[in-house]
Formats: C-alpha cells, structure tokens, sequence
C-alpha cells in the first residue's frame, strides 16, 4: 500500500488507516464479536493500513486491550494511535485535562496495549476547566520521556451547529495556543463526501503547517457505502439510532449522494464500490491526508484497503462535487 507521512516528524502509515471504534463502541453492540475483531485488525496490518485509531474511552478501555492482543505480536507492523481527555460515566461523558490525569491515563494505555511507546497520541477533548496549555505540556512531557512519538488533536464532535463557514474557528484558536507549546503532528476530523466541511478552513490549515489529516467518519459512519437501507433501523446502542441523517426519511432523501458514487464506481470496473470511490475521494484531498474508516469485518477491512490504489480523473471528482449535499432531520 502507498505510504503517506503523519506531520513534520514524517511518520510513516499505510495511506488507508483502521478506525477501531466499531468494535467495541457506539456501533451495534449485539455485533460485537472479539475474534472476528482481532481477525480484521490483522487482516488490516496484512494489507498495509497500519494507522490503528483508538481510544481509552472506548469501551471504555476494551478496545485498546483488543488491539494489544495483537501488539503483543505485531507490533513493528502498526502504527499506534490512541486518545485521552475524556471519561465514561454510567450515563455522561466528561473531559479531564489535569496534567497529573494525562500521565496516568498514558500508562494505562501503555499497559492495555501492551506496547512501551504510542506513535501518536491525541487529546480527545480539551477540558474548560484547564487551560489547554497545560494539558499539552503533560503530554510533551509524555514525548520527551519516550513514552509517546508524536501528538495530535481530535476535532470529532468538538465543533458547532452544522452551518456556513466557521465550523472549525474554534478549533484553529486552540491549535495555534498548543502550537505554541509543542507542535502538532496531526488533527483528526471528520471528513467525507457527505460532510466536507474540513475543506474550508481546518484542512488548509494543517497543510500550510506540515500537520497531518486523518479523515474520521469517510464512509458517512456506513451510509456511504451503499449498504444500508432507508428505514431499517438500528440498535438502541448504535449512535446512528440518535443521528439527523439516519432517520428513515433523510436516509432515503440523500440517496442520490449514493447513486453519484456508484455511478463513478462502476466507470471503473467490475468489483470496485461506493465506499473505495467515497474514500479515494478522500485520498485525494492531499498527500497529507489518511482516511481512518471503521471496520470490525474482515470483508470491510479488505474492501477498504484497496481503496489505497483507486485512482479518480478528474470527470470522477467533479462529478461527485456537484452530488447534493447531505440533508438531516435538524437542520
């Protein structure tokens, strides 16, 4: 597989990455299954995508001890990147940026994933209650003691109402106050056919900087791979269950995104699908960009890692600019 680079530290992964979320977390819990899960991290690494995204807060914690089942034994082939800065409760979600917080909560990931070092390692929300500064500090300390390579910072659902322009300001502010401090080697941000609005401001921004994209959410969380049907519902557990554009009706009105898709798919042979189309679609924004599509399937795995060697014309990506853009119950 292509390699790209992750920052001005120029680490190397493969060009697609594994979203491991699914696994153990906000997607259909009764299809949760170990084995099969360890099976596809495998299958990833065989293929090249060595880019592993987790988190502590997944599960929480059962994601990262699934993947350092598979550390254990490979971990020259991955590319390891975890988050902190949120805590689960029974029935909320809290951000902790206490310094002291972030350097326990990195042994603990150290020892769940059964590796001495995490390549990349992200703050998943910055708390109000600390100054971001500080929090970044505590894990500069984590990279200047070897326990960590690079830092990054998650701006998935960190930002505002979907509206236009300026989703993304905030997030600019709070990079260019931790730049200061230590740089960043990545931000990860969702990023589709569906849900581009990081092309406006915040993927410029990292390019301009050196500062590496991985693209949450490429697949629409499943809708762009053409395989889910409007109105057939989800699990109580499934985040898409509470989504706007998972309702029965915005499913069915932002099929024609679908249909874009699979019409370029199918200008290029035989076997090639809706989601490598959505995620070459990706790929193409620049060489500093990683898609990080969650799978928990072997199959998926597959399908999504040869995405790496589809290569759009320029009719296919303007063809899918002009698709309409997603609509959703809320707004």
């Amino acid at each position: 597989m292509e390699r790209r680079t992750i920052g001005a530290g120029a680490l190397e992964v493969g060009a697609v990455g594994l979203g491991c979320m699914p696994m153990s977390w906000a997607y259909s819990g009764s299809r949760q299954r170990g084995d099969e899960s360890l099976r596809a991290v495998n299958r990833a690494l065989d293929a090249g995508s060595s880019l592993l995204d987790t988190a502590d807060m997944y599960g929480p914690f059962t994601n990262e001890l699934l993947l350092g089942r598979v550390l254990k034994e490979r971990r020259a082939d991955a590319f390891v990147s975890t988050k902190v800065g949120l805590l689960v409760g029974q029935q909320h979600i809290v951000a902790n940026g206490r310094p002291g917080y972030v350097r326990r909560a990195c042994d603990a990931s150290l020892r769940r994933l059964q590796t001495d070092v995490i390549d990349l390692y992200q703050l998943h929300r910055a708390d109000p209650e600390v100054p971001v500064e500080e929090t970044w500090g505590a894990m500069a300390e984590l990279v200047r003691a070897g326990k960590v390579r690079a830092l990054g910072w998650c701006a998935v659902g960190a930002r505002g109402g979907r509206r236009s322009g300026g989703l993304y300001d905030g997030t600019i502010r709070q990079l260019r106050r931790v730049q200061q401090v230590f740089p960043v080697g990545a931000v990860e941000a969702e990023l589709s056919v569906w849900s581009p609005e990081a092309l406006e401001t915040l993927l410029p921004w990292c390019e301009a900087r050196g500062v590496g994209f991985l693209a949450a959410m490429p697949l629409g969380n499943g809708f762009l791979t053409g395989t889910l049907k409007p109105g057939q519902g989800f699990e109580p557990d499934d985040m898409r269950a509470r989504h706007p554009r998972f309702t029965a009706e915005m499913m069915a009105a932002n099929q024609p995104i679908v249909a874009g898709l699979r019409r370029v798919a199918a200008r290029h042979g035989e076997g090639v699908t809706t989601a490598q189309v959505a995620l070459a679609w990706v790929l193409a924004r620049g060489r500093h960009v990683v898609p990080v599509p969650g799978a928990k399937q072997e199959r998926w795995v597959t399908e999504n890692a040869a995405a790496a060697g589809l290569r759009l014309t320029p009719q296919d990506l303007a063809e899918v600019a002009k698709l309409p853009a997603a609509r959703g119950s809320w707004e």
